[in-house]
């Protein structure tokens, strides 16, 4: 299903998301989320729970952010990550690829309200018993700048080396080893063979909706939370194809998934979000909802 978001209304959305990330307001955060990092969780989680301020913040991935899909090999040791009410499902990136349990590795440069860095995320695809809904699944990340996860709440950055860029000869080049974990992902990808190709849209727009966290970033009680954009910037995607890629290192759930993904993919583009500033769970449930919630933001006053 096209996006039905007005070309006018989408220009005024993208410059409200980015209006709302402030540099100077990123520099201050990043001392006050290290002196929380020290608080005990249960002083952490009040804090969260009571902290004021703008309800949604603005999420914007720069362009050439990265996938990868593998195919998850240990059925048993990949649930045991996800959180209660949910199950694996099988899926894929693009619309034609052939569905398999799915384990999609994430490489990422943002700016936000909050922080602004580079970020690599282990997903699992899965579906939430309780409301039907497709669900992106984080079970762990690295990230040079400040974090905050429902598991381990705030943290000061986790990577010794974070490299997420591109070259003048059309590379995507990814090298992100953590400080704390055994975590190293070093990736080298060729775009000039890649071509665009419709994304699943089940996956890509009903699973932005839902977003949880599993692994070590969970905690009983937290909710999946959701986020607004214009579906127009999941119909596609650049296909990259498998022999333009090079997995140098991968260490990122290799005990439960396939040794070579089955699917690449490249946004060469800039996505923009909303999402609340801490996870909350979202009333946004489809396509026509989420194209609302936009609309709603972009309204002139009358």
């Amino acid at each position: 299903m096209a996006s039905q978001i007005d070309p006018a209304d989408r220009r005024r959305f993208v410059a409200h998301t980015e209006d709302l990330v402030s540099p100077k307001a990123v520099a201050g955060l990043y001392g006050r989320a290290e002196m929380l990092s020290r608080m005990p969780m249960k002083l952490q989680r009040w804090i969260v729970a009571h902290a004021r301020g703008e309800e949604y913040m603005g999420f914007v991935v720069e362009p050439y952010c990265f996938f990868l899909a593998y195919e998850v090999t240990d059925e048993a040791a990949a649930r045991r990550l996800l959180p209660p009410d949910y199950r694996l499902v099988p899926t894929a990136m693009f619309a034609d690829e052939t569905p398999r349990l799915c384990a999609i590795l994430g490489a990422f440069t943002v700016h936000t309200s909050v922080f602004w860095g580079g970020r690599v995320e282990l997903y699992l695809i899965a579906e939430n018993t309780r409301t039907g809904m497709l669900t992106w699944v984080i079970c762990d990340y690295e990230s040079n700048t400040i974090n905050y996860d429902p598991g381990e709440g705030f943290s000061a950055a986790t990577t010794s080396r974070a490299v997420i860029t591109t070259s003048h000869a059309g590379e995507v080049i990814i090298d992100v080893s953590s400080a704390e974990r055994p975590h190293h992902l070093e990736v080298t990808a060729a775009l000039p063979p890649a071509a665009m190709a419709p994304l699943d849209q089940r996956l890509w727009i009903d699973g932005n909706l839902s977003v949880d966290y599993g692994g070590r970033l969970m905690h009983t009680g937290s909710e999946p939370f959701g986020l607004i954009f214009d579906p127009g910037e999941m119909a596609q995607a650049l296909r990259v194809p498998l022999d333009a890629v090079d997995v140098h290192r991968n260490t990122f759930g290799e005990a439960f998934r396939a040794a070579e993904p089955f699917e690449a993919a490249c946004f060469p583009y800039s996505q923009h979000f909303l999402t609340t500033s801490y996870p909350q769970a979202s009333p946004i449930r489809d396509q026509e909802g989420l194209e609302s919630a936009v609309r709603a933001r972009t309204a002139r006053p009358t």
